[in-house]
């Protein structure tokens, strides 16, 4: 991390770099989860990202992304649950642009490692969202009473919840403790063995998982 790093615009003015987001909400070797939250006309300071790293949208409004280099600004339209990849870049401003407030989950990708053989896909969710050599993100939906049944996790994974409900991950030692989880919640899990995902809540659960491909298979 680059906050507090000064450096120069151009014309030689110094600026202090800010953090790439507000609220850290999750770290391990592997990844570090930002919250951004962006009120109408509110930027997030100038920053660095040294890692490539993935934006899930929780709250979407349109945003401008200006460049300290002064090269033309870049505009940006996000959905809600929506899934991007972006590699390092120069330092940058974030802005949102829109009439309502901007939220997201950003994740840091720490440490990609050597390039790994491919790994077939194993359904690990309802369907794919967006993927690349190195990531894959899922969606699930699952309504009161459902389950993702007989799946087995084969990457370390990062869960971003977008509606949230009380679940429960069952395995064949028997059923597991029950999770509360609200929107915008992070989860960092390792690889395991066959395992059924249930909705136990009375309202419905949405997610986005992120399959960490390029950690390898079982970790």
């Amino acid at each position: 991390m680059t906050a507090g790093t000064t450096v120069h615009a151009p014309d030689g003015t110094p600026v202090v770099l800010a953090e790439i987001g507000q609220t850290e909400l999750l770290a391990n070797d592997h990844v570090r989860v930002w919250e951004v939250a962006l009120e109408p006309g509110e930027s997030q300071p100038w920053h660095l990202h040294h890692h490539p790293y993935l934006v899930v949208n929780l709250e979407a409004s349109p945003g401008r992304m200006d460049w300290l280099d002064g090269s033309p600004p870049r505009f940006v339209n996000e959905y809600v649950g929506g899934v991007i990849f972006r590699p390092t870049s120069p330092v940058h401003m974030l802005t949102n642009i829109g009439p309502t407030r901007y939220r997201n989950r950003l994740v840091e990708l720490l440490d990609l490692g050597e390039r790994v053989a491919p790994v077939p896909a194993e359904p690990v969710g309802h369907h794919v969202v967006f993927e690349t050599d190195l990531v894959r993100a899922w969606e699930i939906v699952l309504d009161p009473g459902a389950s993702l049944a007989g799946h087995r996790h084969r990457h370390p994974h990062v869960v971003i919840t977008l509606d949230g409900s009380d679940t429960r991950i069952d395995t064949t030692d028997g059923p597991g403790p029950v999770e509360t989880e609200a929107p915008g919640d992070v989860r960092y899990r390792e690889p395991g063995g066959v395992q059924t995902l249930v909705n136990v809540g009375p309202t419905r659960y949405r997610s986005r998982l992120i399959e960490l491909k390029y950690l390898g298979e079982n970790r």
